[in-house]
Formats: C-alpha cells, structure tokens, sequence
C-alpha cells in the first residue's frame, strides 16, 4: 500500500511537471510560423549617430534606407520593437499577460491579419519593397541577437506582418477602445457618442472664453485603448504651429509638439533618412515603422494632433433563437464565427485562453448580455495609409503634398504643415462616415436595416482647411478646428453638416495657443517659443468650475481644509514651478480636466483637496514644497525637475505616483520638432526628446543624455545633411543583409 502511494505521488508529481513545462513552452510551438520576405534582394545601409546618438541613414535605395531603419532601432530599442511585432502577429499576451491578450483579442476582431493579406496586394510594389525591407532589417537584427529574442518563434516577419500592425493601431488613434471595452464588459457607451444635431433655435457658435459644449459629448482630450494601450499608453494631446513669412517677420516657422507616452510602442524614435532615390527626411516614427510619421524634408514638413470627430457607429443586431443569425432588410443572414486562441503570460506560465469572434455585415460584433452590437468605422479593412506617409515623406513642393493627402488614406489626425515657399495649413483630416439622414447617429442604431448602414465617408474637400489664412498662421492642440487662425480667419461650424460629428470642445491648450498668438502682433521664434513652453491655465471650462467648488467648500465644516483651501484660492494659474500653490494644484486639477473631457463623473472638491493635502503633508511635510520637488523627470539615475502640467502648453500630462511621493512623468510633452525655411537658405531644424535615442539601454551614453536640455526648454541640433552630420558623427558603420 506504501508502495502504491509513493508511486502514485510521484505519479501526481510528474504529471505536475509535465504539465508545467508544457505550460511554459507550448506557445510558441502552435503559433504560426513567421515567413520572411521571398526574393533574394540583398540591402545594404549606412548608419551615422551624431553626438546625441540620432541614426541618420543612408542607402543608395530606398529599400536600402528602410533596411537601415530597423537595424538603427533595434540597436536602440529591440525589446518595444518586438512587442509591437508580437502585436502584430496576435501573440501580445505570451509577453505582456492579460493585458496582452486582450489587444490580441482586438487583432482578431479587427482582423488584422486577414486585412493586411487581402489588401497587401494592392500597395504599389515599391512601398511593399519597402515594408519588406525593413522587416527584413528585424529578421537580421534577431537572427544576429538571439539572447535579445524574448518570444520563441517571433522572427522571422515579413511586410504583411508590419502591415497588420497598422490595421490594428492606428483606429485607437480615434478612441475605437472607447466603445469596444465597454462593449466587451457589457458597460454603457459612452454618453451620447454621437453626432449632436443642434436643435431649432440652438446656436453653433461659441465665445473664447467659455465654449459650451454642443457636440461634445464623445470628446476627449487623450484615447485609452484596451489591454496594454491602458493607463500606461494614453494619447493625452498635441500641440501644433505654423507661421508664415509675413507673420515671423522672416522664415516659415513650423512646430511639432506631439504628447506621446514617453517609453513604449507609441513612443516617438527620432531619425534622418537619405537615399539616392530622392528620400530625405528628419523626424520621427513609432515602433514597427519604416518611415517617419512627421517632420520634414528639404522643401516641406508637417506635424499631427489627434482629432476626435464622430468617427464610429455602433450597431445592434437582431439575432434568431439560436444566436448564430441575425436579421437584415428581412433576411436571416449567417453570423461569421471564428474561434480564436490566445495565450497570457502569468509568470513562467503562458495559459490557453479561448474566445469567439464575430462579423456581421456592419463589422465586428461583441456579444454581451444586452444582445449583439456591431462596430464601424470607415478606414475598417483598409492599410492605405502604409503608401500615402511613404509618399508624403518624398513630396516635393505644396502641390503635391496636398494631392496625396486628398486622396483619404490616412484615416485620422490633425495635419499642420508648412514649406520653403511660406505655404502654411491645417487640414482636419478624418475618415468619417457619410450618414444617411433620418437616424440618430448619437445612440445605438438598428442593425436590421441597410437603410442606417453608410457605405462610404464624406468627401475630403468637406473636411475644415485652412490654407494660408489672413492671420499668417494657424495651430490646434487638440481643440475645435474652428479656432484655428485667430479673429477674421477661422472657420465657422454652421458651414459644416452636423452629422460629421467635428468637436466643438476647446482644450486649456488651445484657449492659450489661440489667445496668444490672436494677440501677438509678431509670432517671431522668441514669441512663438514662450506660447510653446507656456505654463499657464485660463479660468474657464473646468478650471473655473473646479476653482468654484473650491471656494464653494465650507471650512467651518472642514476645517483641516482651510489651509489647503486658502492656498489653492491663492493659485496664480500657472504650473510654472514658481507659485506657493503650484504643486497642490497640479495634484487637483487632472482629475477635473480628466473628467471634462473623458465624460467621467465629475470629482468631488472635498475628496480632491482632502487627497492633494495628504500626499503633500505625508511626503514633503507641509503644503508648499517646489512643484519641481514634486514634479520628476526619472530615467535611471537621472532625477530632474519638471514644469507644465495637465492641459498647458508645456505639457506634463500623466505621471506615476512613486514610493517617495514624487510624480515621474510618463506621458507629455515628448518629441519636439522646430523647423524654419528662411527665403534663400537651406531648410534647419532643431529638436529634443525627453530622455535619449536609446531609451531602453541603460548602457547607452544615450539612455537619457537629452533630459538636462529637455527640462530647460531647450533643443538640441537636427543634422539634416550629411556634411553636417559628418562634422558631429560620433560612430559610422555598414550594415548589409545576408540573404
């Protein structure tokens, strides 16, 4: 009997361990083997870093240049380039966790794959040569680097891979995770997502001071975007200028002013391309880009903000009692299934986890308690965008540019441009459906009728655009777009139809940037400089309401407020890093402009105050410390000062709350871009990022080396041509494929 039981344990144990390292080694062995690039095309590149390691690359070819890309960026960042790759091929979750495998979920509901397959075809074939090049970049990068691979049968990629990897993130650059995390929770939608058609008799317009909000009930200054997008990835707000000749007394002034998460997947990674194919550009890409997404070439540049116009529709299927059809213009049709498996990471173990995908007729559907609801969105199905920022980058003059950008294929985001011959613009560019009237497009609509399904999305030359206004320049922070240009020269809401949903919200940013630069009788760099690194907040919209609920609260019933009380009514507005009140009112007002704009419940004054008081208390010992004290810039052992706050211009948007109380800034003002065509000279540019090239190589002189500069407002050189880069190169070194 002893006997039977000592076997039998061991038995139990055995079983135990077999299970366990199947546990922890079974997901790569099913996922799908990865297909590098056919062909026997070998690349060659030449990779310079100057004195703040930026790669400037060179390649006879185009696809030369891309190959270079990849290798440059994995030198510097392979760990988030192959997250992004393992999004892109529905394997998140085997490194990331549940958090992982929910974006995974949300590649097989887009269909990420199969969309990058069908349409991959029909990208011109020198932007495949591309793609496929730069994927071919990675292959050799981990085939050269295998202890730097941390998935199993991750590599080798090909440029359908990179592909899917747009189709699946650029629709959270327009908040689809809004609607599909409540969707999969079974939670309510956002409040009246929709359009808003203004009433008999209501107004269109709106004052400076104090916009109401008419269409902005889905608006929101930042996206959020299910799994691993979350808290740690948010798109908080842009800023963006340009300023013609007249205007700057002197040369076209264009400034991007992107707020992006500072370490990840959007994380900006700045770089100079150069090709004998006529590619030159300086700017910056994301992860698992081969080209950059904003900056400039030697005529022309532009920057971007995200938009937020009604871009989503939300439908509800009428299903039959078997749950498999569902009904449409009097019909039963088949509800396409797939059951998909995905896998999440839990420590050593990588656990199976199952799920059901759903298309109908509209798109994905998401079954939840309430019934079945189907997802639209105009750019669904499409990777054109792929082509038109390649073609973009080699735009040569106005023209041209603009050609390519009416062509519709960038599905979202504001573009500010301006170019060599004192050219400046705004265009609100967006994918948004054309609706039918008759429906209201702020609800749910019926899912059993063609009669509410829109095939198509409103023409491009219906979109705001502003080209060279009176004013001489034009900006948006993530604002109206009918508050662009100053007095005499913006736009008006009532041109444009209602149903395209164009927000009416005004950001603190954009009241700032607009009264400004309205005011100023020259938009010079000295001027134009100090409206970008403005500090200030304007007492209107939920800083006033927040400063009246303040002084609303009754010390006799809370007195160990007063002080707080007092101190906050004594704000000077600023988050300048100068004021007694900075630091407590940076820890007041995020809630209040995340409640705005996110349409979340609005905070309680008392509960705030009462938390601000204690953080401050507990960690710095009274109420008053430096707002620098508290705000951190934290890379390694760099520990610096900070100014700006939520909403300013000089942004500091989203931070971690660390164990010594300090706020380390995650999420603000992030790649800077100032760039100026002088009549008669070569283009020059300057910029900065927070940290460093190489931001996730603590070993790098360029882990962090641009923070000093960074948090004193200053930017560093752009070496955009190559006997400049040469005067300042730090390291050379040729790359070639082996095929």
């Amino acid at each position: 009997m002893i006997r039977i039981v000592k076997w039998g344990g061991a038995l139990v144990l055995l079983l135990l361990l077999v299970t366990a390292i199947a546990l922890m080694t079974w997901e790569p062995f099913f996922a799908r083997d990865g297909v590098a690039p056919g062909g026997e095309r070998t690349y060659t590149a030449e990779i310079i870093r100057d004195e703040f390691g930026v790669p400037h690359i060179y390649g006879d070819t185009d696809p030369d240049v891309a190959y270079g890309v990849a290798i440059a960026h994995s030198e510097d960042d392979f760990t988030t380039l192959q997250d992004v790759i393992a999004m892109s091929r529905g394997r998140y979750g085997a490194i990331a966790g549940e958090d992982g495998a929910a974006v995974d979920y949300v590649y097989h509901l887009l269909d990420a794959r199969g969309t990058a397959e069908r349409e991959w075809a029909s990208l011109p074939q020198d932007t495949r040569d591309l793609i496929d090049a730069y994927a071919v970049g990675m292959n050799d990068y981990a085939k050269a680097h295998p202890d730097e691979v941390k998935l199993g049968n991750l590599f080798p990629v090909n440029g359908i891979d990179v592909a899917a990897g747009f189709a699946l993130r650029q629709p959270f650059f327009f908040g689809l995770d809004r609607f599909l995390g409540p969707l999969a929770a079974g939670e309510p939608l956002p409040p009246e997502y929709g359009p808003r058609i203004p009433q008999e008799g209501e107004a269109a317009t709106f004052p400076i001071d104090d916009a109401p909000r008419i269409m902005d009930d889905q608006a929101r200054a930042d996206f959020t975007s299910i799994g691993t997008y979350g808290e740690d990835f948010r798109q908080a707000g842009s800023n963006a200028f340009a300023v013609a000749p007249d205007k700057s007394g002197g040369p076209t002034i264009l400034v991007s002013n992107a707020h992006q998460p500072w370490r990840g997947p959007v994380a900006w990674y700045e770089m100079v391309v150069e090709s004998g194919e006529g590619w030159h550009f300086a700017g910056a890409n994301f992860p698992g880009s081969p080209f950059p997404f904003l900056g400039h070439n030697e005529n022309l540049g532009w920057t971007n903000t995200v938009n937020t116009p009604d871009m989503v529709d939300i439908y509800k299927l009428v299903l039959d009692d078997s749950g498999t059809r569902y009904r449409f213009d009097g019909e039963w049709r088949d509800l396409e299934h797939e059951r998909v498996r995905l896998a999440a990471r839990v420590g050593p173990f990588t656990i199976p986890v199952w799920r059901d995908v759903y298309r109908s007729v509209h798109g994905p559907v998401i079954k939840n308690d309430d019934g079945a609801f189907a997802v639209r969105f105009a750019s669904l199905g499409s990777i054109d965008q792929l082509d038109a920022y390649y073609r973009l980058n080699k735009a040569q003059d106005f023209a041209e540019w603009r050609e390519i950008m009416a062509r519709g294929q960038v599905p979202s985001t504001n573009f500010i441009y301006g170019d060599a011959e004192g050219n400046i613009a705004y265009i609100y560019n967006a994918a948004i459906p054309d609706r039918p009237e008759g429906f209201d497009w702020r609800g749910v609509l019926p899912g059993d009728t063609s009669a509410a399904l829109w095939t198509d999305k409103v023409a491009y030359e219906s979109l705001p655009q502003y080209y060279n206004p009176a004013s001489g320049w034009v900006m948006n922070a993530n604002n109206t777009p009918f508050l662009a240009a100053g007095e005499g020269s913006d736009l008006s809401p009532e041109d444009f139809a209602p149903e395209m949903g164009v927000e009416l919200k005004m950001t603190n940013r954009g009241r700032r940037a607009w009264l400004l630069m309205n005011e100023a009788e020259q938009l010079d760099r000295e001027t134009l400089e100090a409206i970008k690194y403005d500090t200030g907040y304007k007492n209107a919209g939920y800083v006033r309401r927040m400063m009246r609920d303040i002084a609303a609260i009754d010390v006799e019933e809370h007195p160990e407020l007063a002080e707080a009380r007092a101190l906050m009514l004594e704000w000077d507005f600023t988050a300048d890093n100068v004021g007694r009140a900075d630091a407590i009112a940076l820890l007041m007002i995020r809630e209040f402009m995340s409640s705005s704009y996110q349409k979340t419940p609005w905070p309680d004054a008392v509960e705030e105050l009462t938390a601000a008081k204690d953080h401050l208390e507990t960690h710095f010992g009274r109420l008053t410390p430096p707002m620098g004290d508290l705000l951190r810039l934290r890379q390694g052992d760099v520990d610096l000062p900070l100014d700006g706050g939520s909403d300013t211009l000089r942004a500091s948007t989203t931070w971690d709350v660390e164990e010594d109380g300090r706020l380390a800034v995650r999420h603000g003002d992030s790649f800077v871009m100032w760039i100026e065509w002088l009549e008669g000279e070569p283009v020059s540019s300057r910029s900065i990022q927070p940290f460093g090239a190489a931001t996730t190589r603590p070993e790098s002189p360029h882990f962090a080396d641009q923070s000093t500069l960074f948090i004193q407002h200053r930017l560093k050189p752009v070496h955009f041509w190559r006997d400049n880069v040469l005067r300042y190169a730090v390291t050379r070194n040729t790359v070639s494929s082996q095929r």
